[in-house]
C-alpha cells in the first residue's frame, strides 16, 4: 500500500497569503512546467477501466504518468512511485505549500 501525500496551506497563518491553493494558481504554475499536462479526467486503466473527474495535473516521468490532483484547495498525489517525492517537495516550496501525510 502506498502512501498518499497532501500539499496545503491549511496549517499556515492567514497572514498575507491565501489558505488554500486555488485551481486558477495551480493551472497557472503547472502551465509553466513542461512535464505536466491539466486534464479533466483520469482514466486508470487495469482488469477493468475506470474515469474519475477532477481537476489533474499530469506528472510525464519516463514512460509513467502520475496524477497530481487539485481538491478542495489541496494537491494529493500518490507515493507509489519514489521519483514524486522529490518532485513533490520542489512543488510544494513553489507554491508555499506544507505537506502532510494521509
Amino acid at each position: 500500500m502506498s502512501k498518499r501525500y497532501r500539499m496545503t496551506r491549511a496549517m499556515q497563518n492567514a497572514g498575507d497569503s491565501a489558505t488554500t491553493l486555488s485551481l486558477e494558481e495551480c493551472k497557472q504554475y503547472f502551465a509553466s512546467k513542461p512535464d505536466f499536462t491539466y486534464t479533466s479526467v483520469f482514466t486508470v486503466t487495469g482488469a477493468t477501466t475506470m474515469s474519475i473527474e477532477g481537476d489533474f495535473f499530469m506528472w510525464s516521468y519516463g514512460d509513467t504518468t502520475i496524477p497530481f490532483r487539485h481538491y478542495q484547495g489541496d494537491i494529493y498525489v500518490s507515493g507509489a512511485n519514489e521519483a514524486v517525492i522529490p518532485r513533490m517537495l520542489e512543488v510544494a516550496s513553489d507554491l508555499r505549500a506544507d505537506i502532510v501525510e494521509g
